[in-house]
């Protein structure tokens, strides 16, 4: 699904515009240095995908293979994985976040008053669509590095702690910006608008090999680092000198993208109330209770195919939102949850009751 800003997608257009719908898996060339996998279970997470309009086949080692429905192509994710617990749907774990992020919602209502949990739901349903696709980037960045499954949850939760810290500078920072000089608003109103057009026009962009991104080759030209993963380390001994793992290569490319990822989402909350505690809080549940969908997410955005485009929307509607504020007319709390609610739920139900396009339509 399609959230978040224009100079990553414009240098990372594989993985955030069309890459949810036409994933690409990088096929190194014969001889070149390929990451080692380490012994045990793993296999690639994308070891078979389709690739719509396109006839290229593959093997398990990381290319593309044809397949007659996005059915089957969400179902090799699944099977991509040796032993059921790889691929454990924790479905207590996500119970216990989404229902904190509802209580804490509830007393929010109850010590601030209706106004300020309509802010805070506003903000949670909103930093949630916009985060599907950092959980959609991670998956890729996982199969380019050759992430086994069982080190992958690690990196997530060094992510989160970053993002935590991230989210609390970038919420603090933008409002203090926005009380000293509010036509900052218009420039966070253009930043959601030009981000919302790149995700409407940007699904027809020609992939990319993922190692052509530029978040990727900067983590690459910064760090030395080992072919083989050491266990769930992210530094080794390589010839007696210290280098990164590619776990730690994969944990900074995560990272980066989330920050990119992050600098639309924060505004886009901006849009909806410029409490800064309902702006992190909201920001902070949101993507706790995600990330805790991760294995669910990466099947399921291959069959919503128009959330890209319904997020899009979401991102076009909160940017006006935002330039009418600064103009004085406002635009109340329960429309834009009304809105925001309307657009994700007829993308999710045009995903799932539309016939799809025909290959080349």
């Amino acid at each position: 699904m399609g959230s978040r800003i224009a100079s990553w997608r414009s240098s990372a257009a594989q993985f955030a515009h069309g890459g949810r719908r036409r994933l690409r898996l990088v096929k190194r060339e014969r001889g070149a240095s390929s990451l080692s996998r380490p012994p045990g279970h793993y296999r690639p997470v994308f070891s078979k995908v389709k690739a719509v309009g396109d006839q290229r086949t593959g093997d398990a080692g990381g290319t593309l293979v044809s397949s007659t429905e996005e059915e089957d192509a969400a179902m090799e994710i699944f099977q991509s994985f040796e032993g059921a617990e790889d691929v454990e749907f924790r479905g207590e774990s996500v119970a216990a976040w989404v229902g904190a992020a509802f209580a804490f919602g509830a007393g929010v209502w109850y010590f601030l008053g209706s106004e300020k949990a309509e802010e805070y739901f506003a903000g949670y349903l909103l930093e949630q669509s916009l985060s599907v696709d950092n959980l959609f980037v991670f998956i890729l960045v996982f199969n380019y590095f050759q992430t086994p499954t069982e080190f992958q949850p690690k990196v997530l939760t060094y992510g989160i702690v970053t993002a935590a810290v991230l989210r609390l500078v970038m919420v603090v920072l933008g409002v203090e910006l926005i009380d000293s000089f509010k036509p900052v608003l218009l420039g966070f109103a253009g930043l959601l608008l030009y981000s919302s057009y790149n995700l409407i026009v940007g699904g027809n962009e020609d992939e990319e090999d993922l190692g052509n991104n530029g978040v990727v080759k900067l983590c690459k030209r910064v760090l030395r680092v080992s072919d083989a993963y050491d266990g769930e380390n992210f530094f080794t001994l390589e010839n007696g000198v210290r280098v990164a793992t590619p776990l730690l290569l994969a944990l900074a490319v995560v990272e980066l993208s989330d920050v990119v990822f992050a600098v639309d989402s924060v505004p886009a909350v901006f849009g909806v109330t410029l409490d800064p505690f309902i702006v992190y809080t909201s920001n902070m549940f949101a993507i706790l209770s995600l990330r805790s969908l991760y294995g669910f997410v990466s099947v399921i955005m291959t069959e919503l195919r128009y959330l890209d485009k319904a997020v899009a929307l979401v991102l076009g509607f909160i940017g006006v939102k935002m330039i009418a504020d600064f103009t004085d007319y406002h635009i109340s709390t329960e429309l834009s949850l009304l809105v925001v609610g309307v657009l994700l739920g007829g993308g999710v139900a045009a995903s799932l009751w539309l016939p799809e396009p025909a290959d080349g339509a």
